[in-house]
């Protein structure tokens, strides 16, 4: 695998380069300048020197979003250690877990995590940073006490006038130097440490600056609404927003719809990064509402009117969303079709982004003008990709990859990398999906979700829940099997619910009309049963997929 460029030199650029413009703000909170982020990193860098922090010593970030988790990120790497980040959603009994497995030297966490942490318990860790203020809230290492209490002094002694750019002066990774173990969120047992070198953080960044970057000038706006612990977050919005020299705005607790719908009113950004769910929440709720009713159906339906409409109903949506929208990527897991039909139609902006973390985490993408309905995208031009099947273009495969964005290896886990990674260097994803002749990828399934059929056919049940989750009351849903039958879980829409004043009889009746209008739609083999309903959501990983293995045996 040849060698890459400098990931960090990309980090020490955009700060000279944007020394005084706007990088991070904490949403309704204190906005930092690229300068103000360069010297919070070059005090962290000091801290890390004095305290006997080596280069290549794994250090933990365990907090929700905020711009001082960004600063450590970045500090954690420009130093040229290895950042290990942990989401805080997390049970203490988990982050303990992870912390120990890496080996980290420090633990920063924030103000919701502080308190349930004890430095007792990490045998490792030689200190837990508090990320509000950078404080020490627990210490077994006199260096590193003495350095933060003196690390004013200490920056002072190094800079004695002032801090200039000309002093940013980063570590010089190398492309197979490990900079990130980005633990899986993980559905059963222990969640597996992704080890992501500097090449597959480069081979990221120069996709999305030659793909993105020329849509996010210097100076534009970001929203980050992704957790910053997840590779997807970390690279489309934070990543991105840096290294461009943008603003980035960051949600610093839980991004409900209306937060989410408010921040983009005010913050205007010139992309969004969303999961699937996010968007189909939105439109289900806001846009609908005033759009499906029969007068506008009909006007829709009139060739020289209908155009004038569907531009109408673009605006309405790009105006939702702040209106200086250059596109909204969708990635995490598939879009609903009738989200995605409806938005296609109206010629809103939208793409698909598929990837993993093992991928860090882009496999493919396209731009909103290559995007093809139903996929998610073409392989990234720094990637192998091809479908493990006889008949790609017709019959679902594996999707596997190899290059420079693939991680190293599973962290301790020789076994469970050789599961995924095979002697000639394909990451096998897990992923069913078929190609079309233009390259274009269409998700099938997860082959472990995949069920077999009583006459042996593959069941895709993600194929049925996208088209059950389009139906009537319908808020979300999960299709399991028993014995030879299918059965839809659901959970239906609350508010609708109670607004219709419905009782369970009725609203079971509706969900049997569903079934049947689903079945109609179906393969015979891809019938449900029966469609029982859930009376709370679905549990979900931070990336809000489905736990489905806590529901096989409802």
């Amino acid at each position: 695998m040849k060698k890459t460029p400098s990931f960090n030199a990309y980090i020490e650029k955009s700060i000279k380069n944007h020394w005084n413009l706007n990088a991070l703000t904490d949403y309704k909170g204190k906005t930092l300048q690229y300068q103000d982020v360069a010297r919070k990193i070059e005090k962290l860098h000091i801290l890390f020197e004095n305290g006997g922090i080596a280069k290549g010593d794994k250090i933990a970030l365990c907090a929700r979003n905020s711009s001082h988790w960004a600063v450590a990120y970045f500090a954690i790497l420009t130093y040229g250690a290895v950042v290990v980040p942990v989401q805080s959603e997390f049970t203490p009994e988990q982050i303990y877990n992870i912390v120990n497995h890496s080996e980290s030297k420090l633990l920063f966490v924030g103000d919701t995590i502080a308190a349930n942490i004890t430095i007792e318990t990490m045998p490792i860790v030689e200190a837990i940073v508090y990320l509000p203020d950078f404080s020490l809230r627990a210490c077994k290492s006199e260096k590193l006490t003495f350095a933060r209490e003196h690390l004013n002094e200490l920056f002072g002694k190094k800079y004695p006038k002032y801090f200039r750019k000309e002093h940013v002066a980063y570590h010089l990774d190398e492309s197979k130097e490990l900079a990130i173990i980005n633990y899986t969120s993980g559905t059963t047992g222990f969640s597996k440490g992704v080890m992501l070198p500097y090449r597959a953080l480069w081979g990221n960044l120069d996709f999305m600056m030659h793909d993105l970057a020329p849509h996010v000038p210097a100076g534009s706006n970001i929203l980050s609404i992704l957790p910053m612990a997840h590779m997807y977050g970390q690279m489309f919005e934070l990543v991105l927003s840096f290294c461009v020299g943008a603003h980035n705005y960051i949600l610093t607790r839980q991004p409900s719809p209306s937060l989410i719908i408010e921040a983009l009113a005010e913050v205007k950004p010139a992309i969004v990064s969303s999961v699937p769910l996010t968007i189909d929440k939105i439109i289900r709720k806001r846009i609908f509402p005033q759009v499906q009713n029969s007068r506008i159906k009909l006007l829709s339906s009139m060739p020289v009117i209908g155009k004038k409409v569907k531009n109408s109903l673009c605006q309405m949506v790009r105006d939702l969303l702040g209106g200086n929208i250059y596109e909204v990527i969708v990635g995490g897991a598939s879009l609903n079709k009738e989200i995605e039909d409806f938005l296609t139609d109206i010629g809103f902006p939208i793409t698909v982004v598929y990837g993993a973390t093992e991928a860090a985490p882009v496999i493919t993408f396209t731009d909103k003008s290559q995007f093809a309905s139903g996929s998610c995208g073409l392989p990234l031009s720094h990637l192998e990709v091809k479908i493990d099947s006889t008949d790609p273009q017709n019959v679902p495969g594996e999707i596997v990859a190899r290059g420079i964005n693939i991680m190293q290896g599973y962290y301790k886990n020789e076994e469970a990398t050789r599961q995924v990674l095979d002697e000639e260097g394909w990451y096998h994803t897990g992923d069913l999906a078929t190609m079309a002749a233009d390259g274009h990828i269409y998700i099938r399934g997860r082959i472990k979700n995949m069920l077999l059929g009583s006459n042996g056919q593959n069941v895709f049940p993600e194929e049925i829940e996208d088209k059950l989750n389009s139906m009537s009351l319908v808020n979300e849903s999960l299709v399991v099997q028993k014995g030879d039958k299918l059965v839809g879980l659901v959970f239906p829409d609350q508010d609708e619910v109670a607004s219709l004043d419905l009782s369970t009889e009725e609203l079971e009746g509706i969900m049997e009309q569903n079934r049947r209008d689903l079945n109609a739609l179906l393969p015979s083999y891809c019938h449900l049963s029966a469609i029982k309903l859930h009376d709370s959501e679905f549990e979900k990983t931070p990336k809000k997929s489905i736990k489905r293995f806590l529901y096989q045996n409802v």
